[in-house]
Parts: structure tokens; C-alpha cells; sequence
């Protein structure tokens, strides 16, 4: 391949959002492809990853991962395929998983390699999307926070909210093998019925078009033993009034905080995790980075025997569409995980 001949597109973050990330938001920019030096890689970005925890990494602030740099490649997971190579573990033509941020292309030398996590991926095993999916950085965030933070057991009741999401949808699903009753908390109808008639789930509350606390109270009559919280603010202080003693609760996200143009409000129901002898824990996936292969295996043999589903909400597009197929993921009008898709 003559590498003098492609160019790079690149969507760039500008500055800083207040409240949902708008068009002012991104710079496009373009630079020429180069050659990967010894050890080092070139690959084609095949999909990229659009996960809520975007909108955290755009903000200035202490956190888990340093922030994007203003001016700064977008950061971002996806699938790429190695167009060009100087390093015998990623030959040409081989589909690898890493962060190549919104561009078209994305280079890594030889000593980035781990650090970058850059690894290479089984087609086998399961699609391209889905190995964004089930078999990424969600599905490896619902597995990890279940299993090793909530803890399931069986018989027990789970409730996991943004059920028909990229984590949710895990989280139930696995719930569900491992023998747990699981009520689920989505948007809308139609989401609702997907992750009870298809995904399996015992029930679904429709938090748009009813009540949260008179669907849990319904659906979950022995009290919640887990909680897999996607969603923060006011659901989450619903669940914590019906708890279980001893009952777990996965901090994995607050995407109904994440726009805030106010200070984010804690939970005002956190005495009943008192009262109930409760915890509440974080769930930062990166901690599990040497672990999983171990779930990739048990989840892919759940998806090629049919007890697992993996939904992606695929846009087709160039990076280009990253600006406005973003905000999708905060507007809930995605539907499963949300892919863009940049080539076959």
C-alpha cells in the first residue's frame, strides 16, 4: 500500500462542553499517513466505540483517566485492521482492538504497544461490533462489576438500569445464567419489551411512562440484593428505599448527570445503605485489563450457544458524523450499543 496517498481525518476536541457537547465543541483536521517505525504499527480504523464515559474525558478535573488534551485527538475505542507493520505479533491484515481515537487511521509505535492496550481480536469469537460490544470494553464492565462487585447469587434479585444499553444488556443477561431474578430500567416501551421478550429478563420498568418506585415495588416484592446503577440521580435514590441487607450496589455510571450544568447531587437516600448494612462501590473497567481474556472466553461461548445477545446500534458514516452521532447516547435514542462504523 502506498501510504503517501492516504490521509488522516481526524475530529479533534476544541474546547470544553457545558452541558450536552455541541458542533462548537470539535475541530476537523487532516495530516498525512506515516509509515510505523521498528516494532511499531499502522492501522485502519474499521468502528469506533461511543460509550457515555466520552462525555467524563472531555471534562477538566481529577479523575480516572487524565482528561483529553484541548486540541487533542478525541479519545476513543474501536477496531482497527493493521494496514502496515514493523512488529511479527500484528501482521498486516490482522483485526486488532485499542484506542485509535476519531480518526481514520492511528499509529503505534513498538513501545506503546501495551500501554496503548492494543491487542489483536477472534473473528471467531464474534463479530466485529460485537467484539465492541459484548465482547469490549462494555461487556467487560458489565461482567467485572457483576461477578466481582456485585457478587450474585443465585435466587438472589438484580436490578440493573440502562437495561437495553451496551452494559445493561450484559448485566442482565449474565445475571440471568448465574440464576438471579432480573428487573431491568429502560426508556421506552420498546426497549422494555426487547430486553424481557428477547434478552430474557423477569420484568422492565418503563421509567418514561410510569413509576419507577411503584414498578420496583411491583416487580421486586423481597427487596433489591443488587443494583447495577448506569443511570445516577433520581433512580438511583429510588432503588436505595428497597434494598436488602448486605445488598451490593455497582456504581458504573451516572449518565443522567453527565450534562449537568449544576453541581452533581449525591444520593439523598445513602442512610440506607446504613440501615441495611449495604455497600456501594465504583466499577473502573481499566482495573481488569489483565483479566479479560477470562470473561471474553465465558461470554463468547454464551454468545455461540444462544444464551447471550449482543445488540449494536450501528451508524454507518465517516468520522466526520462523530459530532453528531455523539450526543444520541444522552438524548437515549440510541438502541444497544452504539457503534460508528467507518468502514467494512
Amino acid at each position: 500500500m502506498d501510504l503517501s496517498t492516504l490521509k488522516n481525518r481526524q475530529i479533534r476536541l476544541a474546547q470544553r462542553p457545558v452541558g450536552l457537547p455541541g458542533p462548537e465543541c470539535w475541530q476537523a483536521t487532516e495530516e498525512a499517513v506515516t509509515a510505523p517505525q521498528e516494532g511499531g504499527v499502522l492501522c485502519q480504523t474499521l468502528a469506533l466505540s461511543l460509550d457515555p464515559a466520552m462525555r467524563g474525558w472531555m471534562n477538566e478535573g481529577k479523575s480516572y483517566i487524565p482528561p483529553v488534551e484541548i486540541g487533542a485527538v478525541m479519545r476513543a475505542g474501536g477496531i482497527g485492521r493493521v494496514i502496515a507493520s514493523e512488529n511479527a505479533a500484528f501482521p498486516v491484515g490482522a483485526l486488532v482492538t485499542g484506542g485509535p481515537g476519531v480518526q481514520d487511521y492511528f499509529l503505534v509505535p513498538g513501545d506503546q504497544i501495551k500501554r496503548t492496550g492494543l491487542a489483536r481480536i477472534d473473528p471467531r469469537l464474534g463479530s466485529v461490533t460485537q467484539w465492541l460490544n459484548v465482547l469490549g470494553m462494555p461487556g467487560m464492565t458489565g461482567y467485572f462489576g457483576l461477578m466481582d462487585v456485585g457478587q450474585p447469587k443465585a435466587g438472589e434479585t438484580v436490578v440493573v438500569s440502562g437495561a437495553a444499553g451496551a452494559v445493561g444488556q450484559t448485566v442482565g443477561q449474565l445475571a440471568k445464567i448465574k440464576g438471579c431474578r432480573v428487573v431491568g430500567i429502560a426508556g421506552g416501551e420498546a426497549k422494555c419489551e426487547w430486553v424481557v421478550k428477547e434478552l430474557g429478563f423477569d420484568a422492565c420498568i418503563d421509567y418514561k411512562n410510569g413509576s419507577v418506585k411503584d414498578g420496583l415495588k411491583q416487580h421486586c416484592p423481597d427487596g433489591i440484593d443488587v443494583y447495577f446503577d448506569n443511570v445516577g440521580g433520581e433512580i438511583l435514590d429510588t432503588v436505595l428505599t428497597r434494598i436488602n441487607r448486605k445488598a451490593r450496589i455497582i456504581i458504573c455510571g451516572a449518565i443522567s448527570q453527565y450534562n449537568n450544568t449544576t453541581a452533581v447531587q449525591g444520593p439523598k437516600n445513602y442512610l440506607s445503605l446504613l440501615v441495611n448494612r449495604a455497600r456501594m462501590e465504583g466499577i473502573v473497567v481499566f482495573d481488569y485489563a489483565p483479566r479479560y481474556m477470562e470473561a471474553i472466553t465465558e461470554m463468547a461461548a454464551y454468545l455461540k450457544d444462544g444464551r447471550m445477545k449482543s445488540k449494536e446500534d450501528v451508524v454507518r458514516g465517516t468520522v466526520a458524523d462523530f459530532p453528531a452521532t455523539l450526543p444520541k447516547l444522552f438524548k437515549g435514542e440510541n438502541f444497544g450499543k452504539l457503534v460508528l462504523q467507518l468502514a467494512d
